[in-house]
């Protein structure tokens, strides 16, 4: 039976991050056992580790919802590399690692903490009128509500909407009947004062019925797009932490960093919580 382990992901607070579940060694298992065991955890993803096929590639992940297969996310990115190092994993070179998914190649560093660097976007720019009103109607917001709004699109199909703070993030009840196949990120910032309390410039939200999770505890794949966006318009700066799960009860925590030459890293805690072996033919 291959080996399972399930990591928290995105907080220092134990079982306040964002799990994923992972099974190691996982080649001879098939497409329709993948999806099978996706749809069990019903975690947001559930993720396959598998040789790499890339001779530049630490290893090889496929990453699945409970209703589809995903060519890159953020948090099984850095849940099923933490568990890769933890099983006895090397990266051919130390402090760096390469995964191999359905986006390409993405690099991971080690230090001081995981963090991997955003794949480019595969879509962005301006939305039709038609896609935008569509995601207001969702959001049951109003276009004075909103400061900007653009593809985000890094493989799940993120749209990202920025509205005018924090509070207005945590306000907004969507309308989930109106969502169709929307995947809507939310930002807004904190004021200085609750920045400081929260430990976050930014709240964030993920909210993606049609990937069968109506919300997100904690997103990289979101948080490393909205950067993109954001950091390089200016609007926010190089180095933050963004707070996202707090309506659910948990303490996610993003820390985004952009380099001289544009790359954005996205990183956070990383916490073994469960590890034994999965019986995926029984």
């Amino acid at each position: 039976m291959p080996r399972f382990s399930q990591v928290d992901v995105f907080s220092a607070e134990p079982l306040r991050g964002n799990p994923v579940a992972v099974v190691h060694d996982a080649d001879g298992v098939s497409d329709e056992q993948m999806a099978a065991f996706a749809r069990w955890t019903n975690l947001s993803e559930t993720t396959f580790l598998l040789a790499p096929t890339d001779a530049d590639a630490d290893y090889r992940l496929r990453i699945f919802t409970p209703g589809r297969e995903l060519p890159f996310a953020g948090h099984p990115t850095l849940g099923s590399a933490h568990a890769w190092l933890a099983a006895g994993g090397r990266p051919a070179r130390p402090g760096t690692l390469v995964q191999e998914c359905g986006a390409g190649l993405v690099t991971l560093r080690t230090e001081p903490s995981l963090a991997f660097a955003a794949p480019p976007l595969l879509r962005s720019g301006p939305l039709s009128p038609e896609v935008r009103a569509g995601v207001l109607a969702a959001l049951g917001l109003g276009e004075d509500d909103v400061l900007g709004m653009q593809w985000c699109d890094n493989g799940p199909g993120w749209v990202g909407v920025l509205l005018r703070s924090a509070d207005d993030v945590l306000a907004v009840r969507p309308d989930l009947t109106r969502f169709g196949e929307h995947k809507i990120g939310l930002v807004g910032r904190y004021d200085d004062r609750r920045a400081a309390e929260v430990g976050a410039l930014v709240e964030v939200r993920a909210l993606a019925p049609g990937l069968g999770v109506v919300e997100d505890p904690v997103t990289g794949s979101l948080n490393a797009a909205l950067a993109q966006w954001l950091v390089g318009d200016g609007t926010l700066p190089e180095r933050y932490v963004a707070s996202q799960g707090t309506l659910l009860d948990r303490a996610g925590r993003a820390r985004v960093e952009a380099d001289p030459d544009g790359t954005i890293w996205v990183g956070g805690d990383t916490t073994t919580t469960i590890v034994g072996e999965v019986a995926l033919d029984a």
